[in-house]
């Protein structure tokens, strides 16, 4: 084989090795899958669940305490490009991806354009100080 096949022959494997991991890297996000996970509100890491506005990521997951003090949950997947940038926002009570300003209320009902695919919201059940989360 001589210079010029080897680097046509690398060429055309480089070029696809290279699609292909763009490709897979620049897909839509995998479901998920189920949750279900209990937070212990006891622990530093959860305990600013106890207060109203605030929120913690967990297992693909935002959990919030809402200004009116009750728990919700939904996917930390935002449904418009499958970026990992959902939070849940006090200041409107509602969730909200920080990377392209999609907007959802707190049932995951889209509020704007880029949100108009609504969100998956989970079910939360506080038991004690134990708040389970599944969906």
């Amino acid at each position: 084989m001589n210079r010029k096949d080897f680097l046509n022959k690398l060429g055309i494997g480089a070029a696809f090795v290279l699609t292909a991991s763009c490709m897979n890297a620049c897909s839509k996000a995998d479901n998920i899958g189920p949750v279900d996970f209990t937070l212990d509100l006891d622990n530093p890491t959860y305990s600013k669940l106890k207060t109203n506005g605030n929120y913690v990521v967990v297992n693909n997951a935002v959990v919030a305490r809402t200004v009116d003090g009750e728990y919700v949950a939904a996917t930390v997947i935002c449904s418009h490009e499958q970026k990992k940038k959902v939070i849940y926002k006090k200041s409107t009570n509602e969730f909200f991806c920080t990377d392209h300003d999609a907007r959802f209320d707190l049932n995951g009902n889209g509020l704007n354009e880029e949100g108009k695919k609504d969100l998956t919201i989970f079910n939360t059940s506080l038991n004690g100080n134990i708040l389970s989360v599944v969906g």
